[in-house]
């Protein structure tokens, strides 16, 4: 199939349980082959080391925004793809992952102090909206499948009607 014909999509994760990652490896089973014909996976590190964040389509990113390189990144992301869409609860509303704000200062213990101080996170917890312009969402810890299949198709007809 000509590859203007191909979404061209990016899997992003960065602090969460990753369960997203883990059903949309699962969905795989079902898709491959379809989704071959269909789709590019350009970048999905759980999946390939060839990643390139190049003139994506959709870029699905799953997870909190916990410190600046990852504020970083996501911004990154944002430049290099056409549609950004929010997966999961932590990416879409910060839940349960920015719980860790609520926290009274006589509640954070030297455990959670070591975590903060030694590996690069920031005072502030965000979600992926508070960080970068998102165009969807797809909710649910993990993800709601049948959404996400929904809003892949969705951006699917709209990149390809756009070209």
């Amino acid at each position: 199939m000509d590859s203007q014909k191909k979404l061209i999509v990016g899997w992003f994760s960065f602090t969460c349980s990753e369960d997203s990652t883990i059903l949309l490896t699962e969905l795989l089973n079902d898709h491959l082959d379809e989704w071959k014909e269909r789709m590019e996976f350009r970048y999905f590190k759980a999946l390939k080391s060839d990643n390139r964040l190049e003139k994506l389509d959709v870029a699905f990113v799953e997870g909190v925004i916990s410190s600046e390189s990852q504020a970083t990144e996501a911004k990154k992301i944002r430049e290099n793809s056409r549609y950004v869409i929010a997966v999961g609860s932590c990416a879409c509303t910060g839940r349960p992952s920015t719980s860790r704000m609520d926290l009274k200062e006589e509640q954070i213990d030297e455990k959670i102090k070591y975590y903060i101080d030694h590996f690069d996170y920031s005072p502030e917890v965000k979600k992926l909206s508070a960080v970068i312009a998102i165009d969807d969402m797809v909710p649910g810890c993990p993800m709601n499948t049948t959404l996400f299949l929904q809003t892949l198709e969705k951006f699917y007809q709209i990149c390809m009607t756009e070209r």
